[in-house]
């Protein structure tokens, strides 16, 4: 018998057990001398709870127990706090200063390995103001640095500035929900769709599209003040602003702080400042944190004002790691290979680099042309090699982006490589097929894609079997191991001729410029790649 943990979790020993104990007591330390006191919280919630706090990302590991409750493993404890203080808190006259060191669980990521970690933070409730604030970001700071960190970037935004201009908008429901979610996935390509085709004013919805590309230094507050004054939803950048001018005369504040209204977190509580920590060369943040004064209202205590932070051991001590062993390399970029690749080096050339070492590469897999690393992949495992960070950036298909689900920063549609994802099924077996889903309340579908399947059939609300091939999708109706199929295709050739009808459009994909989080936000040259891509666009 082979003695295995479970995938994503593992055991740790020796000389790293050692320092994970001395940088929790280093932690402790500190924060008990702030006031602030222990809480723990359960591993397992109810699934309904935690929803009940708001959006719950990367589905978290679940499980019926005994008296049939759906629970779930934690993948925050930010949500378990609020409905802690809201059930047991009788008044919040005298703010709480509560810290926690925990597991926490999460289901979904690019590094297998990374399923379990240990998650160190606080939570101020009750204080509400810009000296509350400067509190959380100012300890958040310190516990980085009492974890030996000297070398990170907080990236600070504002979700009350968003919400301001949403409630603005007189766009529908719809289109607010559909926003948000483009922010809280970073995917600033359907992001500029939404803009360019929704319902709202269209004053508001451009305002609401060029925020993310308003970052940089303080100067960026005056950029998004000009944009903000003629809509009259100044007060969550005023708020940011004096948080601002605060951090700058703190003295016990020594953080690297960028504006950055591109961040915001994929938990959807947050009300007032946002901020994402980042170390350089680390393909995920150290951690995040912000204002969210709604959450305990949703476990029925009002609205109390609250802050809060939460960093992940394993993740500073790998960022400590780096910034030991300088661990630096040139912007490093994955160019697709296949039919992508001609379009991919041609725009990656209109933007001004230097890929003269992309040209006939033959069988080389990873060169340098300038000051440029290219790293040649197969689309389906570019957005692998971006969100670990083994790449700043690359160019996939955005089929690759949505199969994969990982975490990336989706940002200019280039406008190649068009294809699109359909539900094919044998001519003539509509009546057939709907007669089994009649009967037995599902059908089985045959695909390569079975993130993408599960996604459409999820929205349209259709419970499907998905039968998982590698090739030769067309073969699942032919030979009845599936009633449809779920497949690329381009000119439908290959359908007609194994007798295949398209049912229904999936998704239209088309080729992306995506970049890792962390190197999108410490990299300057990410965001001037993308502009200069973006401005070479071809508009269909």
């Amino acid at each position: 018998m082979n003695y295995v943990t479970p995938i994503g979790f593992r055991d740790i020993m020796g000389a790293e057990a050692k320092v994970r104990e001395e940088l929790t007591s280093k932690v402790r330390a500190l924060l008990d001398a702030k006031r602030y006191r222990p809480i723990e919280t359960p591993t397992l919630e109810v699934l309904d709870v935690m929803k009940a706090g708001g959006h719950v990302p990367n589905s978290p590991f679940k499980f019926f127990d005994s008296y049939g409750d759906l629970l779930a493993m934690r993948p925050d404890v930010t949500m378990q706090v609020a409905r802690m203080c809201a059930t047991r808190v009788d008044s919040f006259d005298e703010p709480l200063r509560l810290r926690y060191a925990q597991r926490v669980f999460r289901a979904d990521t690019a590094e297998a390995e990374k399923r379990e970690v240990s998650q160190l933070g606080i939570e101020f409730i009750g204080a509400s103001g810009v000296q509350a604030d400067i509190e959380v970001l100012s300890l958040f700071a310190q516990c980085l640095e009492a974890c030996n960190l000297t070398n990170y970037t907080i990236a600070l935004g504002s979700a009350r500035v968003l919400r301001d201009l949403l409630s603005k908008s007189g766009g529908s429901d719809e289109w607010q929900r559909k926003v948000m979610q483009a922010y809280h996935e970073s995917n600033f390509v359907d992001l500029a769709k939404l803009v360019a085709e929704g319902d709202a004013m269209p004053a508001v919805a451009s305002a609401i599209g060029a925020l993310p590309r308003l970052r940089g230094g303080k100067e960026s507050l005056a950029k998004v003040r000009d944009l903000l004054i003629p809509l009259g939803a100044t007060e969550g950048l005023d708020e940011l602003e004096a948080i601002v001018d605060a951090l700058e005369a703190n003295k016990n504040f020594s953080g690297q702080v960028n504006i950055d209204f591109s961040v915001m977190s994929s938990f959807d509580y947050y009300t007032g400042i946002v901020f994402e920590a980042y170390a350089p060369g680390l393909g995920s943040p150290l951690g995040a944190g912000g204002r969210y004064d709604n959450l305990l209202a949703s476990y029925g205590a009002g609205t109390v004002p609250s802050a809060g932070f939460a960093f992940y051991l394993e993740e500073v001590m790998e960022a400590y790691s780096v910034e030991q062993h300088h661990a630096t390399h040139p912007l490093r970029v994955a160019v697709p290979k296949g039919s992508l690749n001609e379009d991919a080096v041609a725009c990656l050339k209109d933007a001004g680099l230097d890929v003269s070492g992309l040209i006939d590469s033959g069988r080389t897999l990873m060169m340098t042309s300038g000051d440029v690393e290219y790293i040649i992949v197969r689309p389906t495992d570019a957005p692998v090699f971006v969100a670990t960070g083994a790449a700043d950036c690359g160019i996939c298909g955005e089929d690759s982006l949505v199969e994969a689900n990982h975490d990336v920063v989706e940002l200019v549609d280039l406008k190649f490589g068009g294809c699109r994802f359909v539900v094919a099924e044998q001519a003539g077996s509509t009546e057939r097929v709907e007669r089994r889903y009649s009967e037995l309340g599902s059908i089985r579908i045959a695909t390569k894609y079975p993130n993408i399947t599960r996604a459409h059939f999820g929205k349209v609300g259709m419970q499907v079997e998905i039968v998982q091939l590698h090739g030769n999708i067309e073969l699942g109706p032919i030979t009845g191991m599936a009633e449809r199929i779920v497949d690329i295709t381009a000119t439908g050739t290959t359908l007609r001729e194994n007798n295949l009808v398209v049912v229904e459009d999936v998704l239209a994909s088309t080729a992306r410029f995506f970049a890792n989080p962390c190197a999108f936000r410490t990299n300057p040259r990410v965001g001037e790649l993308a502009d200069a891509l973006s401005a070479n666009v071809k508009e269909d």
